[in-house]
C-alpha cells in the first residue's frame, strides 16, 4: 500500500504532529484539575483555606489547553480525511483501469458483483482504515504511554495497578479478534453476491417485470440481504461481548485505584487532586485500549479489504501485449514475411462432422471457395483476416471453434451463419483479441494479432456488437466513441449511412439529445443504428457487424448495407446475421456448424451446393421464393 502512501505521506505526518498536540493538551488537564482541587479548593497548601485565584488561572488554562487541543484535532481530522480520501481515489482510479485491461475471461472469472464491491466498499474500508490507523494508533500509544508516564509520577502504586489491569483487557481483545476475523471475508463476500443480484436485476428489470418475477427476485435478494445480515450479526455480537468485559476490567481497576488511594490519603501520601487526576489518567488509559479493540476490527477489515483490492491491482491481463505498431502497414511486409500457404488447398476438416458434409456436398464447396480465394494473386498478397488452424474454447472441455482455416481478402465482404451457439461471435472475438487462441493463429494484414498493440490492432477495427452498448451521452457523443475529433457533419454523415439520421432529426434537441443509461430512451432498432453510425464513423480497415441489424426492418437493413459499400468500398467488412438477405450480398458466404466450417461460397454456389444453407434458406424465404 506504500506506494499510494507516499504521495500524502507528508500530510500524514503533519496530521500525526498535531495529533501530538492534541494528547498533550488532554495530558496536561488532570494534573492542573489536582491542583485546582488540592490547592484552589482544599488550600492544602494554605492551611486548608481555599484560593479562588487559583481556580480562576488554572480553569482558565485548562479551556486555553481544551481550546488548543481542539484545534489540534480538527486540523488532525482534515489532514487524515484529506490523505485517506486521496488514497482511496488513486486506487480507485488504478482500479477500474485495470479492470479495463482484463480479458473477458478474466472479468467472468472474478465476477460483476465481486468488482463493483472493490471499486467501492473495499476501498472505503480501506480508506477507513488509513484514516483510523494515523489518527487512532497515533492517539492510542501517545495516551498510553503518557497516561502511564503520568501515573507513575503521581504514585507508583497508582501506575501499577492501571499497568495491573491492561493485560486483562488485552487478553479478551485478542480472543474476540480471533474469533471475529474469519468473517470480515465474508462478509465482504456477501456483499459480492448482493451487488452481483443489483446488477443483474437493475439491467434486467423489463425481463422481470414481462414474466411478472418481482416476488422471485424479493425472495433472492432478500435471502442474500440476510445471509448478509446473518454474518455482521455474529461480528457484532462478538463486540458487544467484549466492550462490557473491557470495562467491567476499567471500572474494575478504577475501583482498586480509589480503594488504594483512600488509604494513601489517609496515611498522607497523596491528596484528594492526585486520586482524582489518577481516575482521569486511569480512564484515559484504559478507553484508550478500548479503542484499540476498534482500531483492530477496522484494520482487520481493511487489511481483508485491501487484499481483494490488490488481488485487482495485481492481476496482469492474459492479454500480453504486441510490440508492433500501427505504423507497420502490410505493404512494409516483405514477400517472405507472408505466409505463402495460409490456408491449406483443402481446408482441414475435422473428421465426425455432420450427415451434410459427408453426403451432401457442403464440405465440398467449402473447398472449392477457399481453394479459389488462395490462387492467383491472392497468394501473393496479404489477406485483411486469416485464421490458421484455429482452436478456441472458454474452458478445457470441447473447444468452441475446431481447426478453423480461413482467408478474409481485403475489401471483401464475408458473411457468417449458423445455429445458435456454433461460434460465430467466438470467431469474430478473436480478431480484436477480447479472447486469444488455444492454437493456430489469427493474422490481421499478414501480422499475428498477438504481436500488436492491442490498442494499434483494435484501431484498424470497429465493431457492431450483438447488444448495442449506449452510455448516458448526447447521441452525437455517443456516435463520437468511432472518431472523438470528428466534425458534426461526418457524425450526420455516419448517421445517414446507418439510417440514424430519419429518427435522430425527429427527436428533440436531435443530435444533442441525452441519452438515458443503457440507451433505454430509444427503440432497440435505434440503438442499434446508433452503433452502426459509432462504427461507420470510425476510420477503420476492418469493420465487424455481429448480428448488429436484428432489430431492423429489411427494408431499413438493405439501405444501410448499400449506402455503406458506396462510403466504403475498401473496407473489409465480416457480417454475422441469422437471415438470409442480411447475407446474400457478400462476396462469400460461411456456414459454421459445431465449431467448424461446413461451407464457404456465395449465396447461388450455396443454395446448388449445400443442404444446410437450403434448409434455412427455404424457411426464411419459402417455396415461392425458391421458385422465383
Amino acid at each position: 500500500m506504500f506506494p499510494y502512501i507516499k504521495k500524502y505521506l507528508h500530510f500524514a505526518v503533519a496530521a500525526a504532529l498535531f495529533m501530538v498536540l492534541e494528547v498533550t493538551m488532554d495530558l496536561l488537564q488532570p494534573s492542573l484539575m489536582s491542583r485546582i482541587v488540592d490547592e484552589g479548593v482544599l488550600g492544602l497548601a494554605t492551611q486548608n483555606t481555599g484560593d479562588f485565584s487559583i481556580i480562576i488561572k488554572l480553569g482558565s488554562m485548562m479551556v486555553l489547553f481544551a481550546f488548543i487541543g481542539c484545534l489540534g484535532g480538527s486540523l488532525n481530522n482534515i489532514l487524515v480525511n484529506y490523505s485517506s480520501q486521496n488514497i482511496g481515489n488513486l486506487m480507485r482510479k488504478d482500479v477500474f483501469g485495470k479492470i479495463l485491461s482484463l480479458s473477458f475471461s478474466q472479468i467472468d472469472k472474478i465476477g460483476t458483483g465481486a468488482l463493483i464491491t472493490r471499486i467501492t466498499n473495499d476501498i472505503s474500508q480501506v480508506e477507513n482504515f488509513i484514516s483510523i490507523f494515523v489518527r487512532g494508533m497515533v492517539r492510542t500509544g501517545l495516551i498510553l504511554i503518557g497516561s502511564l508516564y503520568c501515573m507513575f509520577r503521581i504514585n507508583t502504586d497508582f501506575g501499577l495497578i492501571a499497568l495491573g489491569i491492561i493485560p486483562f483487557i488485552l487478553i479478551s481483545m485478542l480472543f474476540a479478534m480471533r474469533k471475529v476475523e474469519p468473517f470480515f471475508l465474508a462478509v465482504q463476500e456477501g456483499l459480492d453476491k448482493i451487488n452481483c443480484i443489483l446488477q443483474e436485476d437493475i439491467a434486467g428489470i423489463r425481463i422481470i417485470k414481462a414474466y411478472t418475477k418481482e416476488l422471485y427476485e424479493k425472495v433472492r435478494f432478500g435471502k442474500a440481504n440476510d445471509e448478509l445480515l446473518a454474518k455482521q450479526f455474529k461480528i457484532l455480537v462478538l463486540f458487544a461481548f467484549l466492550h462490557p468485559v473491557a470495562n467491567c476490567f476499567m471500572y474494575l481497576g478504577i475501583a482498586i485505584l480509589i480503594w488504594n488511594g483512600g488509604k494513601a490519603v489517609s496515611a498522607g501520601t497523596s491528596t484528594p487532586g492526585s486520586i482524582m487526576a489518577a481516575i482521569t489518567y486511569t480512564t484515559q488509559l484504559l478507553h484508550s485500549v478500548l479503542m484499540v479493540v476498534f482500531i483492530i476490527q477496522n484494520i482487520s477489515r481493511g487489511q481483508t479489504s485491501w487484499k481483494r483490492v490488490k488481488a485487482i491491482i495485481e492481476t496482469n491481463s492474459e492479454l500480453t501485449d504486441g510490440t508492433l505498431c500501427s505504423s507497420l502497414r502490410a505493404e512494409n511486409v516483405t514477400e517472405g514475411d507472408v505466409h505463402q500457404d495460409p490456408l491449406p488447398r483443402k481446408v482441414g476438416l475435422p473428421t465426425g462432422m455432420s450427415a451434410c458434409k459427408r453426403a451432401t456436398g457442403c464440405e465440398r464447396v467449402a473447398e472449392v471457395a477457399c481453394e479459389s480465394n488462395t490462387e492467383g494473386a491472392a497468394m501473393h498478397s496479404v489477406a485483411a483476416v486469416e485464421f490458421k488452424n484455429v482452436f478456441f474454447g472458454y474452458s478445457k472441455e470441447e473447444p468452441i471453434l475446431k481447426n478453423i482455416n480461413l482467408r478474409i481478402e481485403k475489401g471483401e465482404t464475408l458473411a457468417i451463419m449458423g445455429a445458435t451457439g456454433c461460434g460465430k461471435s467466438s470467431l469474430v472475438n478473436l480478431i480484436s483479441r477480447f479472447y486469444d487462441v488455444d492454437s493456430g493463429q489469427v493474422l490481421v494484414d499478414g501480422i499475428d494479432v498477438k504481436d500488436y498493440k492491442i490498442k494499434d490492432l483494435r484501431d484498424k477495427i470497429s465493431m457492431v456488437l450483438q447488444k448495442a452498448e449506449l452510455f448516458s451521452d448526447s447521441i452525437a457523443g455517443n456516435i463520437k466513441w468511432g472518431k472523438p475529433e470528428a466534425s458534426d457533419e461526418e457524425v450526420k454523415e455516419s448517421a445517414i449511412i446507418a439510417q440514424a439520421d430519419s429518427f435522430i432529426k425527429d427527436i428533440p434537441e436531435t443530435y444533442e439529445n441525452i441519452v438515458a443509461e443503457c440507451g433505454m430512451s430509444l427503440s432497440g432498432g435505434q440503438r442499434q443504428r446508433i452503433s452502426i453510425a459509432r462504427a461507420v464513423l470510425k476510420s477503420a480497415e476492418i469493420m465487424i457487424l455481429d448480428d448488429s441489424t436484428s432489430a431492423l426492418d429489411l427494408k431499413t437493413e438493405s439501405n444501410f448495407y448499400e449506402a455503406l459499400t458506396k462510403a466504403k468500398p475498401d473496407c473489409t467488412k465480416i457480417i454475422i446475421a441469422q437471415r438470409i438477405a442480411s447475407v446474400k450480398r457478400a462476396n462469400r458466404i460461411v456456414i459454421l456448424e459445431n465449431g467448424s466450417i461446413c461451407a464457404c461460397g456465395s449465396h447461388d454456389e450455396l443454395l446448388k451446393s449445400c443442404d444446410i444453407y437450403k434448409d434455412i434458406y427455404n424457411s426464411q424465404m419459402g417455396e415461392e421464393a425458391k421458385n422465383g
